[in-house]
């Protein structure tokens, strides 16, 4: 299975779009700040997890979420 995922982190007020096969470690590899973006901030948590059957739709989604703006996202995040 492939997963699209939203983490939120409080102290930096922003939110992190992302794809992997495995969620729970995908996220301590944030937390462990082995990613440029997300490092220096250890406050991430999953907001929303999307599961998908091939690799091809879970890119397609992931894609789709990057260009949404933060009013759209919260809302998709909520309906989560």
């Amino acid at each position: 299975m492939y997963f699209i995922y939203i983490l939120y982190s409080a102290s930096r007020d922003v939110y992190y779009k992302g794809f992997s096969e495995n969620v729970e470690r995908r996220l301590l590899y944030h937390l462990e700040s082995k990613s440029k973006y997300t490092s220096g901030t250890n406050d991430w948590k999953i907001v929303y997890v999307q599961e998908f059957e091939s690799k091809s739709q879970a890119l397609i989604e992931e894609k789709r979420l990057k260009k949404l703006n933060r009013t759209s996202l919260e809302k998709l995040i909520k309906g989560y």
